[in-house]
């Protein structure tokens, strides 16, 4: 007979694998909405718990919804059913549907977002971009590694023939792969921050990379970043990848560690991007 599961077992997988306590202080991880006993058959996986993805959620019967970002991170102190996040809050509780959150936790992990991007890139002596982290090993093969990765790419290649590659790897977007200056630079060694990372623009620049790869660069860092060196060459160049779309590899692989910790448990990925942007012009 398979085993019951229910909403505690799962997270408790999800929480061995990537532990509550390596996220960030000002994270907000962990189960948000749910009764913990309640039995679980169908998982949905997802970047961001949207309306759009938590009625997803129920229309494809799953029982519990796990999404990367945090559903309240600022916190609310309304939730009516006619605003984005209370409709969210509403639509999982009425039909029963739980809500687990993994952010900075899922990160930090080598079956993580950074785990799947030194996946992607073959990275070689891949270290974390942030220095500092202690290593520490959690269940089902994952190892706390760090924020960000540098490592070496194990074949040469160009600016543009890299973001062509990640083009090919990540979901599409309108806007799609942006990199800075002459793409026929050439690039070996690489720094990636999947997610927000111009904050990292620094630890970037002094790690002696070719590339950095993150999302969300703002326009006067980017700028300012660049105009380090007259000619940019003293500096990194910037790949751009649409937020969501950096952070959806981590939905495999949390697909296959449920699959392996919990067998009997079906474990769907969502189909809908949460990317904002869905068209562009000129």
């Amino acid at each position: 007979m398979a085993e019951l599961l229910n909403v505690s077992s799962v997270i408790g997988a999800l929480e061995d694998a990537y532990p509550l306590s390596w996220a960030e202080p000002w994270d907000r991880v962990g189960l948000v909405l749910g009764e913990r006993h309640a039995a679980v058959q169908r998982v949905l996986l997802a970047v961001d718990p949207t309306v759009a993805v938590a009625r997803e959620a129920v229309d494809r019967g799953a029982e519990l919804l796990v999404t990367h970002h945090p559903l309240l991170l600022r916190g609310a102190s309304f939730l009516p059913a006619d605003d984005g996040k209370g409709a969210v809050v509403t639509h999982l509780l009425r039909h029963g549907t739980a809500l687990w959150c993994g952010h900075t936790n899922v990160d930090r992990s080598t079956r993580g977002t950074v785990g799947a991007w030194i996946s992607q890139l073959g990275l070689e002596d891949a270290t974390p971009l942030i220095p500092g982290e202690v290593p520490a090993a959690a269940a089902h093969g994952s190892h706390r590694f760090g924020l960000g990765a540098v490592g070496t790419l194990p074949v040469p290649t160009t600016v543009g023939e890299l973001s062509l590659a990640i083009a090919g790897f990540v979901p599409a977007t309108a806007r799609g792969i942006l990199h800075t200056g002459d793409a026929d630079r050439p690039v070996r060694r690489v720094a990636v921050c999947p997610g927000a990372g111009d904050s990292f623009l620094e630890a970037a620049a002094g790690a002696e990379v070719d590339v950095y790869i993150t999302s969300d660069l703002r326009h006067h860092p980017a700028l300012e970043h660049l105009e380090v060196s007259a000619d940019h060459a003293a500096v990194p160049a910037l790949i751009d990848v649409p937020h969501a779309a950096s952070e959806a590899l981590w939905l495999p692989l949390a697909q296959e560690l449920l699959a392996e910790a919990l067998p009997g448990l079906e474990v769907l990925i969502s189909e809908h991007t949460s990317d904002p942007w869905g068209g562009r012009a000129g």
